[in-house]
């Protein structure tokens, strides 16, 4: 009987997420495409492809509050105008890609660079402006990820598990840009009690969204600070609000039930 009303939710689920999307279903993505933000503010105008910025390999060197409180990127594709001079001052994507900060001690390539003279083989915008175009990256999707925990749904990738077990270690500070503060104290995990009788209770892993957002990428803007404050639905999630900003754009999708529907019904 509990599984059947588990089903019979799961369609229900189902069926927002048709509505989400204003009654047309998209194609999944292909686990490397997963997160995928393409951003295109200026580049048309300098007749210049969008940039693709890829979120599996960020978030597996960086947290997600690093890039989004301390550089300051909208939560929201598009949402921050970053245009190519801002690169070159060392903001937004230049506070890493400028060509001195390095990563395992290899120097990040820099963006936006302006050079004298045009030189193909030292130019580098194609490596950021490559949609639509057939460019090499400088990691492939498949042998970067070929030793990390596995999940069914997103990229295919349990993130949550290979920062766990230390396979991953997300960088959350970066000199000259992030404020050195004390370690966060980890909250203690809570449930919540699904809308929809018999549908297992859900329970909000506080440690886990600590160590990858900090506090300030949740609260005030997306939820209030105390427990309750916010009420929302399913239908709300799922067309990008609340658990929403995040789950099924660059965290895992929320068709995978039973991620955050982990307390059975007493």
């Amino acid at each position: 009987m509990k599984r059947l009303v588990f089903i019979s939710c799961l369609v229900l689920v189902c069926a927002a997420v048709v509505m989400a999307e204003t009654g047309v279903k998209k194609r999944r993505p292909l686990p490397h495409e997963y997160g995928k933000v393409v951003m295109d503010n200026y580049s048309g105008q300098t007749r210049m492809a969008p940039v693709v910025f890829d979120h599996w390999l960020h978030r597996a060197r960086f947290t997600c509050r690093l890039c989004h409180v301390d550089i300051g990127f909208a939560m929201k594709v598009n949402g921050t105008g970053v245009r190519a001079s801002d690169n070159e001052k060392g903001y937004y994507c230049g506070s890493c890609h400028n060509g001195k900060y390095k990563y395992d001690n290899k120097p990040v390539f820099s963006a936006c660079s302006l050079l004298p003279v045009y030189d193909e083989s030292k130019h580098t915008c194609e490596r950021c402006h490559s949609q639509g175009k057939a460019v090499k990256k400088g990691y492939d999707f498949s042998s970067f990820t070929s030793g990390l925990p596995r999940e069914r749904f997103g990229n295919g990738i349990d993130w949550e598990t290979a920062e766990k077990e230390k396979l991953i270690i997300p960088i959350d500070y970066i000199e000259g840009i992030s404020i050195k503060r004390k370690a966060l104290e980890v909250r203690k995990d809570f449930s919540i009690t699904p809308n929809v009788k018999g549908m297992p209770e859900i329970v909000f892993s506080h440690e886990k969204h600590t160590v990858w957002n900090g506090c300030e990428v949740c609260h005030p803007e997306i939820f209030m600070v105390k427990k309750g404050q916010v009420k929302y639905t399913m239908v709300e999630v799922f067309e990008g609000q609340y658990c929403g900003v995040c789950h099924g754009k660059a965290a895992f999708p929320m068709i995978d039930c039973q991620r955050c529907h982990t307390q059975p019904v007493k």
